[in-house]
């Protein structure tokens, strides 16, 4: 059994991300786009091997719910708060998902994946062109996440200590009867579910997955390009304050308190919609010299805002330790986040 005590649970789709400042001549090879995020075609399946060999790539940890509880874990930790999360994702049996186990292990998170091993650990291909990124994900091992897994003794225990999940849209690609197992019990024990919408293309072509884990989300995350994509696709209009509203007035499943709906828009204001009000929270600019890497700044701001929420702190304090810890990320390689964390000092 696991003696996991901790408070916050994320599952999702463990990614190593193969990351490399790259030209617009290796976008255009690809056919890819900055700020954008997809899953690899069979044209896409040379780029890990090529950023490797010719673009001096690094390793990072990744994997969009993975970043958001390791950025969690971070500030928790500076909260005096160690071991409080955990995370549970399919990964292979290779060099790769060791790579990854360290990195989560360092950072306090405690892991507990499912192990494919006729299948490699799944990379994502990060190439950053002007402190922008576009993301390519081979999801492989983490793919074939299964409902077993949460039915081994480990997982149940870490589940029923946890008090808070959260699942990023990409998961639903992958296993969504987990996805239910997960959000049925944070239904049944009054807990909190947090969802985020992750990719216009999770909305767009996995709108049946979409609707039937919408209902359960107490906090549904997503950017700018996301809120439009659902909003076009289901006739919700154009102002995005409005949109907010609407997708927060949603059917719940939970009717022990109201959805709460946050829209990230990069450098533009956080919208916030709760109980019939919005609130904009504006961001802090950061000069464009100090920018580094966008990759991870979503993440990020869910795990800071995460990182409050299972405090017990007000949303208006959540949103600002999720902007505090985006900002921190893109001046970094990726979700990086080898120094303490120093927002209590920041605060």
């Amino acid at each position: 059994m696991s003696d996991f005590k901790g408070i916050l649970m994320g599952m999702g789709n463990p990614l190593l991300d193969i990351s490399a400042e790259v030209g617009q001549e290796m976008l255009d090879k690809y056919d890819l786009k900055l700020d954008s995020a997809i899953l690899a075609e069979e044209k896409h399946l040379p780029i890990y091997k090529e950023l490797l060999d010719n673009h001096s790539a690094s390793f990072i940890a990744g994997g969009a719910t993975q970043n958001s509880i390791r950025v969690a874990q971070w500030m928790l930790k500076a909260s005096g708060m160690d071991n409080a999360t955990a995370f549970m994702g399919c990964v292979g049996d290779d060099e790769y998902s060791k790579i990854l186990e360290d990195c989560a292990s360092k950072d306090g998170v405690l892991v507990h994946y499912m192990k494919d091993t006729t299948t490699p650990t799944g990379t994502c291909a990060v190439l950053v062109k002007d402190g922008e990124r576009s993301l390519c994900a081979n999801l492989a091992a983490a793919n074939n996440f299964q409902k077993s897994h949460l039915e081994t003794d480990v997982a149940k225990a870490i589940y029923s200590s946890a008090q808070f999940y959260y699942i990023a849209g990409f998961f639903l690609t992958v296993s969504v009867e987990s996805l239910v197992l997960i959000a049925e019990h944070a239904l049944q024990e009054n807990k909190t579910f947090c969802l985020n919408l992750s990719a216009p293309f999770i909305i767009d072509f996995f709108g049946d997955a979409v609707a039937t884990a919408i209902p359960y989300a107490d906090f549904l995350f997503c950017n700018e390009s996301e809120a439009e994509a659902y909003a076009k696709k289901h006739g919700l209009g154009e102002d995005l304050k409005e949109v907010a509203l609407k997708v927060a007035a949603l059917p719940k499943k939970n009717e022990n308190r109201p959805r709460t709906v946050i829209f990230t828009q990069g450098s533009k204001s956080t919208i916030v919609a709760y109980d019939g009000v919005v609130t904009e929270y504006d961001v802090e600019p950061l000069a464009k010299e100090k920018l580094v890497d966008t990759n991870g700044a979503g993440d990020a701001f869910v795990g800071g805002f995460l990182s409050e929420l299972v405090q017990g702190k007000a949303i208006e304090d959540c949103v600002k330790a999720g902007h505090w810890a985006a900002k921190y990320i893109i001046q970094q390689p990726g979700t990086t986040i080898d120094q303490p964390c120093t927002f209590k000092e920041a605060a």
